[in-house]
Protein backbone atom coordinates (compact mmCIF):
# COMPACT_ATOMS: atom_id res chain seq x y z
CA UNK A 1 0.00 0.00 0.00
CA UNK A 2 2.63 2.51 0.75
CA UNK A 3 4.46 1.73 -2.78
CA UNK A 4 1.15 2.35 -4.22
CA UNK A 5 1.02 5.56 -2.61
CA UNK A 6 4.18 6.74 -3.67
CA UNK A 7 3.52 6.16 -7.16
CA UNK A 8 0.74 8.49 -6.72
CA UNK A 9 2.44 11.08 -5.49
CA UNK A 10 3.73 12.78 -8.74
CA UNK A 11 0.28 12.14 -10.37
CA UNK A 12 -1.42 14.57 -7.36
CA UNK A 13 1.66 17.07 -7.65
CA UNK A 14 0.76 17.04 -11.02
CA UNK A 15 -2.71 17.44 -10.96
CA UNK A 16 -1.96 20.39 -8.17
CA UNK A 17 0.41 22.04 -10.77
CA UNK A 18 -2.59 22.24 -13.63
CA UNK A 19 -4.81 23.86 -11.10
CA UNK A 20 -2.85 26.30 -10.61
CA UNK A 21 -1.92 26.79 -14.05
CA UNK A 22 -5.84 26.82 -15.00
CA UNK A 23 -6.39 29.04 -11.97
CA UNK A 24 -3.57 31.89 -13.26
CA UNK A 25 -4.57 31.75 -16.80
CA UNK A 26 -8.01 32.56 -15.98
CA UNK A 27 -7.67 35.26 -13.15
CA UNK A 28 -4.94 37.08 -14.94
CA UNK A 29 -6.65 37.04 -18.20
CA UNK A 30 -3.49 35.57 -19.92
CA UNK A 31 -4.51 35.39 -24.47
CA UNK A 32 -4.04 32.33 -25.74
CA UNK A 33 -1.70 33.14 -27.77
CA UNK A 34 0.85 33.69 -24.67
CA UNK A 35 -0.46 31.29 -22.54
CA UNK A 36 -3.10 28.35 -23.30
CA UNK A 37 -4.53 26.92 -19.83
CA UNK A 38 -4.30 23.33 -19.32
CA UNK A 39 -8.69 23.01 -20.54
CA UNK A 40 -7.42 24.82 -24.02
CA UNK A 41 -4.50 22.57 -24.68
CA UNK A 42 -6.67 19.28 -23.76
CA UNK A 43 -9.49 20.72 -26.41
CA UNK A 44 -6.72 21.34 -28.72
CA UNK A 45 -5.81 17.52 -28.33
CA UNK A 46 -9.49 16.03 -29.19
CA UNK A 47 -9.57 18.92 -32.41
CA UNK A 48 -6.38 18.15 -33.85
CA UNK A 49 -6.59 14.40 -32.70
CA UNK A 50 -6.60 13.01 -36.30
CA UNK A 51 -3.83 15.23 -37.61
CA UNK A 52 -1.31 14.78 -34.31
CA UNK A 53 -1.90 11.06 -34.77
CA UNK A 54 -1.05 10.95 -38.76
CA UNK A 55 2.07 13.18 -38.02
CA UNK A 56 2.68 11.19 -34.78
CA UNK A 57 2.73 8.05 -36.87
CA UNK A 58 5.78 9.11 -39.17
CA UNK A 59 7.67 10.38 -36.28
CA UNK A 60 7.43 7.08 -34.80
CA UNK A 61 8.55 5.34 -37.72
CA UNK A 62 11.94 7.38 -38.04
CA UNK A 63 12.33 7.13 -33.99
CA UNK A 64 11.76 3.09 -34.35
CA UNK A 65 14.14 2.72 -37.67
CA UNK A 66 16.75 4.92 -35.97
CA UNK A 67 16.32 3.07 -32.80
CA UNK A 68 16.88 -0.14 -34.54
CA UNK A 69 20.10 0.87 -36.60
CA UNK A 70 21.56 2.11 -33.44
CA UNK A 71 20.93 -1.06 -31.51
CA UNK A 72 22.70 -3.23 -34.23
CA UNK A 73 25.37 -0.99 -34.50
CA UNK A 74 26.36 -0.96 -30.96
CA UNK A 75 25.91 -4.29 -30.75
CA UNK A 76 28.55 -4.55 -33.21
CA UNK A 77 30.62 -2.20 -32.42
CA UNK A 78 30.76 -3.10 -28.60
CA UNK A 79 31.68 -6.20 -29.26
CA UNK A 80 34.68 -5.16 -31.34
CA UNK A 81 35.59 -2.55 -28.78
CA UNK A 82 35.38 -5.56 -25.99
CA UNK A 83 37.80 -7.43 -28.07
CA UNK A 84 40.33 -5.03 -29.62
CA UNK A 85 41.32 -2.41 -26.33
CA UNK A 86 43.16 -0.42 -28.90
CA UNK A 87 39.60 0.37 -30.59
CA UNK A 88 37.93 1.07 -27.54
CA UNK A 89 40.84 3.43 -26.65
CA UNK A 90 40.31 5.22 -29.52
CA UNK A 91 37.07 5.18 -30.52
CA UNK A 92 35.63 6.13 -26.87
CA UNK A 93 37.14 9.65 -26.89
CA UNK A 94 35.42 9.92 -29.96
CA UNK A 95 31.93 8.85 -29.14
CA UNK A 96 32.10 11.13 -26.18
CA UNK A 97 32.99 14.35 -28.33
CA UNK A 98 29.97 13.73 -30.90
CA UNK A 99 27.99 14.23 -27.87
CA UNK A 100 29.35 17.32 -27.12
CA UNK A 101 27.59 18.59 -30.72
CA UNK A 102 24.42 19.81 -30.58
CA UNK A 103 21.29 18.21 -32.69
CA UNK A 104 20.52 21.25 -33.60
CA UNK A 105 23.59 22.03 -35.06
CA UNK A 106 24.06 18.62 -36.84
CA UNK A 107 20.90 18.77 -38.26
CA UNK A 108 21.00 21.28 -40.88
CA UNK A 109 23.98 19.46 -42.02
CA UNK A 110 22.55 16.11 -42.27
CA UNK A 111 19.82 17.80 -44.56
CA UNK A 112 22.89 19.44 -46.71
CA UNK A 113 24.08 16.27 -47.66
CA UNK A 114 21.16 13.96 -47.60
CA UNK A 115 18.41 16.10 -48.63
CA UNK A 116 14.54 16.65 -47.23
CA UNK A 117 14.11 13.09 -47.68
CA UNK A 118 13.42 10.40 -44.11
CA UNK A 119 17.52 9.26 -44.22
CA UNK A 120 18.57 12.93 -42.47
CA UNK A 121 15.36 12.51 -39.81
CA UNK A 122 16.72 8.27 -39.05
CA UNK A 123 19.85 9.48 -38.71
CA UNK A 124 19.61 12.13 -36.17
CA UNK A 125 17.89 9.46 -33.86
CA UNK A 126 20.76 7.55 -34.53
CA UNK A 127 22.79 10.13 -33.40
CA UNK A 128 21.19 11.00 -30.36
CA UNK A 129 20.21 7.00 -29.47
CA UNK A 130 23.84 4.82 -30.62
CA UNK A 131 25.60 6.89 -27.64
CA UNK A 132 23.86 5.32 -24.80
CA UNK A 133 23.55 1.80 -25.64
CA UNK A 134 27.33 1.62 -27.15
CA UNK A 135 28.87 2.85 -24.06
CA UNK A 136 26.19 1.23 -21.59
CA UNK A 137 26.71 -2.11 -23.76
CA UNK A 138 30.71 -1.94 -24.07
CA UNK A 139 30.77 -1.37 -20.06
CA UNK A 140 28.81 -4.66 -19.42
CA UNK A 141 30.77 -6.73 -21.66
CA UNK A 142 33.91 -5.47 -19.79
CA UNK A 143 32.04 -5.98 -16.39
CA UNK A 144 31.48 -9.71 -17.30
CA UNK A 145 32.91 -12.41 -15.31
CA UNK A 146 36.03 -13.65 -16.69
CA UNK A 147 35.89 -16.39 -14.49
CA UNK A 148 32.72 -18.14 -16.60
CA UNK A 149 34.59 -16.77 -19.94
CA UNK A 150 37.55 -18.94 -19.08
CA UNK A 151 34.92 -22.17 -17.97
CA UNK A 152 33.34 -22.42 -21.67
CA UNK A 153 36.41 -21.87 -23.07
CA UNK A 154 37.95 -24.90 -21.31
CA UNK A 155 35.29 -26.75 -22.63
CA UNK A 156 36.20 -25.81 -26.06
CA UNK A 157 34.10 -23.01 -27.01
CA UNK A 158 35.41 -20.22 -29.32
CA UNK A 159 35.51 -16.71 -28.94
CA UNK A 160 32.37 -15.89 -30.74
CA UNK A 161 30.48 -18.95 -28.52
CA UNK A 162 31.94 -17.33 -25.42
CA UNK A 163 30.87 -14.16 -26.05
CA UNK A 164 27.02 -15.69 -27.05
CA UNK A 165 27.11 -18.20 -23.89
CA UNK A 166 28.24 -15.66 -21.20
CA UNK A 167 29.09 -11.94 -22.03
CA UNK A 168 26.69 -10.83 -24.17
CA UNK A 169 23.66 -12.58 -21.47
CA UNK A 170 26.05 -10.87 -19.12
CA UNK A 171 26.16 -7.32 -20.51
CA UNK A 172 22.35 -7.65 -21.49
CA UNK A 173 20.80 -5.44 -18.30
CA UNK A 174 23.45 -2.42 -19.08
CA UNK A 175 22.16 -2.64 -22.86
CA UNK A 176 18.43 -2.34 -21.67
CA UNK A 177 19.55 0.25 -19.56
CA UNK A 178 21.39 2.23 -22.87
CA UNK A 179 18.11 1.29 -24.40
CA UNK A 180 15.60 3.00 -22.05
CA UNK A 181 17.60 6.11 -22.31
CA UNK A 182 18.07 6.03 -25.82
CA UNK A 183 14.12 5.90 -26.18
CA UNK A 184 13.32 8.62 -24.39
CA UNK A 185 15.44 10.17 -27.04
CA UNK A 186 14.68 8.58 -30.04
CA UNK A 187 11.44 10.74 -30.82
CA UNK A 188 12.88 13.91 -29.71
CA UNK A 189 15.98 13.45 -32.40
CA UNK A 190 13.34 12.88 -35.41
CA UNK A 191 11.51 16.01 -33.78
CA UNK A 192 14.36 17.78 -34.68
CA UNK A 193 15.31 16.46 -38.01
CA UNK A 194 11.55 17.15 -38.82
CA UNK A 195 11.97 20.37 -37.31
CA UNK A 196 15.13 21.78 -39.18
CA UNK A 197 13.21 20.43 -42.79
CA UNK A 198 10.56 17.81 -43.18
CA UNK A 199 6.52 17.90 -44.85
CA UNK A 200 5.13 15.59 -42.50
CA UNK A 201 6.02 14.41 -38.75
CA UNK A 202 5.59 16.32 -35.40
CA UNK A 203 8.35 18.52 -35.54
CA UNK A 204 6.92 20.07 -39.03
CA UNK A 205 3.35 20.38 -37.31
CA UNK A 206 5.36 21.60 -34.26
CA UNK A 207 6.67 24.41 -36.96
CA UNK A 208 3.46 25.08 -38.63
CA UNK A 209 1.36 25.80 -35.55
CA UNK A 210 4.38 27.91 -33.73
CA UNK A 211 4.92 30.27 -37.05
CA UNK A 212 0.88 30.68 -36.53
CA UNK A 213 0.83 31.25 -32.73
CA UNK A 214 -1.62 28.78 -32.34
CA UNK A 215 -0.10 28.04 -28.81
CA UNK A 216 -2.47 25.90 -27.81
CA UNK A 217 -1.63 23.30 -30.59
CA UNK A 218 1.95 23.93 -29.66
CA UNK A 219 1.31 22.43 -26.39
CA UNK A 220 -0.83 19.77 -27.65
CA UNK A 221 2.19 18.48 -29.89
CA UNK A 222 4.34 18.73 -26.92
CA UNK A 223 2.38 16.53 -24.97
CA UNK A 224 1.97 13.86 -27.79
CA UNK A 225 5.69 14.22 -27.68
CA UNK A 226 6.13 13.17 -24.31
CA UNK A 227 3.44 10.39 -23.93
CA UNK A 228 5.04 8.81 -27.36
CA UNK A 229 8.98 9.37 -25.50
CA UNK A 230 7.09 7.79 -22.48
CA UNK A 231 5.37 4.93 -24.23
CA UNK A 232 9.21 4.30 -26.19
CA UNK A 233 11.01 3.55 -23.31
CA UNK A 234 7.89 1.57 -21.61
CA UNK A 235 8.38 -0.64 -24.43
CA UNK A 236 11.76 -1.45 -23.55
CA UNK A 237 10.78 -1.91 -20.10
CA UNK A 238 7.84 -4.42 -20.69
CA UNK A 239 10.31 -6.48 -22.73
CA UNK A 240 12.78 -6.19 -20.51
CA UNK A 241 10.29 -7.42 -17.85
CA UNK A 242 8.90 -10.37 -19.61
CA UNK A 243 12.68 -11.32 -21.21
CA UNK A 244 14.13 -11.07 -17.66
CA UNK A 245 11.67 -11.08 -14.81
CA UNK A 246 14.46 -11.39 -12.39
CA UNK A 247 14.86 -7.87 -13.13
CA UNK A 248 11.30 -7.42 -11.86
CA UNK A 249 12.05 -8.36 -9.26
CA UNK A 250 14.91 -6.51 -8.58
CA UNK A 251 12.44 -3.62 -9.00
CA UNK A 252 9.91 -4.32 -7.12
CA UNK A 253 12.00 -5.17 -4.21
CA UNK A 254 13.76 -1.87 -4.12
Amino acid sequence: MKRDTQKLIPIFLIGILLIIWEAVVKVFHIPLYVLPSPVSVGKALVEEAGTLAGHGGVTVAEALAGMGISLILAVVLGIVMDCFPLVRQGLYPVLVVTQTVPMVVMAPILIIYMGFGIGPKILTVVLMCFFPMAVSFSDGLEQADTEYVNLVRSFGAGLLKSYGLVKIPAAMPSLLSGLKVAATYSISGAVVGEWIGAQRGLGYYLLRVKNSYMLDQVFACVVVIIALSLCMNGLVRIYQYAAFPYMRKKVDNR
